[in-house]
């Protein structure tokens, strides 16, 4: 499948420059994608409890967006900020996080309403959006705890300086931008608003709609609701 063969070449990618790193000294880059080859198999890793693991319910192409954004902040987002001066490849980054984030709760929500369970696609959309505000949160959170324990200057933050500040809003606003747009893109591409296959993603949706709608009109009566 393409998708796998593009898994695979991320990852050798990742190795790469892993070994790369090796050979030049640069325990920090070594690490940095040993630590980014064990993200990129974390589709991989939930397959070991078989069945029983919701991942099995989710398409593969959530992992593949998580993928390209790990080998792109690794290797790109690392090679732009130490070879050029280009200063703004965290704008595509936090961007980008917002996006997969949002992708990849949307077919979240789906999986943990269970089979059984129609849920609203405005519901799922909406979990999609908080999902990935809260990440771009946690990840701020982290970013400060490392720069006061270690002294790193992840969020720019120096004494009477509101530099901090500044970079921890901006990098929210992108995140936050980033997963709006994903909201809206895997609600309409899932139910067939957009994409190449949106007339019968559409009319599938139409019919579990109201098979739906028929199973609870059949609930009501049955249990003597008008």
């Amino acid at each position: 499948m393409p998708q796998l063969v593009l898994w695979w070449a991320i990852r050798a990618a990742l190795l790469i420059f892993s070994i790369y790193g090796l050979l030049h000294g640069d325990t920090t880059k070594f690490l940095m994608g040993l630590f980014a080859i064990a993200f990129s198999h974390m589709w991989d890793m939930w397959q070991l409890f078989g069945g029983r693991s919701f991942i099995t319910r989710v398409g593969y192409f959530p992992q593949t967006l998580l993928n390209i954004f790990i080998c792109f902040g690794v290797v790109v987002g690392y090679v732009v900020n130490t070879k050029t001066n280009f200063e703004h490849i965290d704008v595509i980054e936090h961007f980008m996080a917002g996006v997969v984030a949002a992708y990849f709760a949307y077919d979240f929500a789906r999986v943990f309403q269970g089979k059984s369970r129609h849920l609203s696609p405005a519901l799922a959309a909406m979990f999609s959006l908080l999902f990935a505000v809260f990440i771009s949160v946690a990840w701020e959170f982290y970013e400060f705890t490392m720069d006061r324990l270690y002294g790193y200057t992840l969020q720019r933050s120096f004494i009477l300086d509101e530099g901090g500040l500044v970079d921890t809003m901006l990098d929210l606003i992108l995140s936050g931008a980033g997963a709006l747009f994903g909201m809206f893109w895997v609600a309409f591409s899932k139910n067939g608003l957009i994409g190449k296959n949106r007339k019968e993603v559409r009319a599938k949706v139409k019919a579990q709609s109201k098979a739906d709608k028929e199973a609870e009109m059949k609930y009501l009566a049955e249990h003597g609701y008008d």
